[in-house]
């Protein structure tokens, strides 16, 4: 059973709430901002006074096709074949930064000695039943933790319950089909 985590980016407000729970749980209140395993990304779209602002928490993404753990030279990164939960050893780390280059989303942090360090779903947590720091404070509940297959079920429901409301308006059903006739024709 692989477990990851699902950002709802309509209900994320920002509130930074999930880095300040991961801090709490990963002891990280004495570190530089930059070296959050979490960070919650602002994006600003359009221009002045049709102005729309989204918030994206972004944290390991515990990848099924890892490329940090292919581009560490010395097998410091592990999958846990049973969770999917991607861990680092950092007793194996040399600190030569493959495993940030080889992340598409910038992931892997280096603490003070050198040694990369990551978000690691609150293995803890998950072991006795609970829910990752940061999923169990999200506010607005934009954060979710469970087992893939699940949560991509979530959103495959989610997006055919948007197509039905826009077929079932006809007028909104008469702009999209304008829409993608245009971009598939």
């Amino acid at each position: 059973m692989t477990m990851t985590f699902l950002l709802d980016v309509k209900r994320c407000s920002g509130c930074q709430a999930c880095i300040v729970a991961c801090m709490d749980q990963n002891d990280l209140f004495n570190r530089k901002r930059q070296n959050f395993w979490r960070k919650v990304y602002k994006i600003e779209n359009g221009s002045f006074p049709e102005v729309k602002i989204s918030y994206i928490s972004l944290a390991c993404m515990h990848c099924q096709e890892t490329p940090c753990l292919l581009g560490c030279p010395m097998g410091a990164i592990y999958k846990d074949e049973e969770t999917g939960i991607i861990g680092v050893r950092q007793e194996s780390c040399i600190g030569c930064h493959s495993c940030s280059l080889a992340c598409p989303f910038g992931v892997p942090r280096f603490d003070e000695n050198g040694k990369m360090e990551k978000c690691q779903m609150c293995r803890e947590r998950v072991d006795h039943g609970l829910e990752p720091a940061c999923v169990h404070t999200c506010p607005t509940k934009a954060l979710q933790f469970g087992e893939v297959n699940e949560l991509a079920q979530q959103v495959s429901d989610k997006a055919a319950a948007r197509i039905l409301s826009v077929i079932s308006n006809r007028e909104d059903y008469l702009k999209y089909n304008e829409i993608f006739n245009r971009i598939l024709f």
